[in-house]
């Protein structure tokens, strides 16, 4: 049994690799019954900021599992910060008893730092690692994926900064152009009912927005856009192996 959070494919791409129908995190919030048993459980999710979403973090603090082995699979971009360190302290907190935790570094589609069109022109050697990953879970490793100073030291700086921001400072990232054609993609991949279409054009709604931009990524027209500057304004992704309906249905909170 294996639950996965995604925004635009990767970490579906790898939850799929692990078993041939995972569960999608959005969708499990929405039921009563938060206990699940099996044999092995996992969780496959990014990392924003070093950490799961606010949703992973939510499922966690409700879910009650009854399992022999469980592990977490966290997929980033360009540097973790010590995310399996964090990972681990949060399922700590939560009473989840955790056997294996390790980090995949995919595509970054983190819009204000890189640039989408550079970022899959770069092998990050997903099917390599993601080769030692599954050894590992078929084995039922135990282990926590190793995390350095620096690795802290990045979380810190990160810290800091962040301290300097307004707390809702994510919430208000995203903004609708002119160019909406009020289609409702964005609504059907947002996994927290934060964007919808009102008299033909789509609205983000802040407080519950995950900022996985899956929206931004995949808008048609490139109408959703940041209030930051991005890296390329005119480049989005979607991992290559996942289809725009397979994130829909992860993630479409409509009834």
């Amino acid at each position: 049994m294996i639950f996965y959070f995604t925004g635009t494919g990767n970490g579906l791409y790898i939850a799929k690799q692990i078993e041939e129908k995972p569960l999608s995190i959005p969708q499990i919030m929405r039921q009563e019954n938060m206990e699940f048993t099996a044999e092995t459980i996992g969780i496959v999710a990014p990392i924003y900021g070093h950490e799961v979403p606010s949703m992973v973090k939510e499922f966690l603090k409700k879910v009650v599992f009854q399992t022999d082995y469980f592990y977490m699979i966290l997929t980033y971009g360009n540097r973790h910060g010590g995310a399996a360190e964090l990972a681990k302290k949060l399922c700590d907190e939560c009473g989840v008893s955790v056997n294996y935790i390790n980090v995949i570094v995919m595509v970054d589609n983190w819009l204000p730092g890189f640039d989408m069109n550079e970022q899959k022109k770069i092998d990050k050697r997903v099917e390599e690692n993601m080769a030692v990953i599954l050894d590992d879970l078929a084995a039922h490793k135990n282990m926590i994926s190793e995390v350095t100073d620096i690795d802290r030291a990045a979380h810190q700086q990160f810290l800091n900064r962040m301290n300097q921001m307004p707390a809702d400072v994510w919430q208000h990232l995203l903004r609708v152009t002119e160019n909406c054609v009020g289609c409702g993609t964005c609504e059907k991949v947002c996994p927290s009912s934060s964007i919808h279409v009102a008299d033909g054009k789509a609205v983000h709604i802040p407080g519950n927005c995950q900022t996985c931009l899956a929206c931004a990524h995949a808008c048609p027209k490139k109408a959703i856009q940041l209030t930051i500057p991005e890296a390329n304004p005119d480049a989005r992704y979607r991992n290559e192996h996942i289809s725009l309906h397979e994130i829909m249905e992860s993630n479409c909170q409509l009834s």
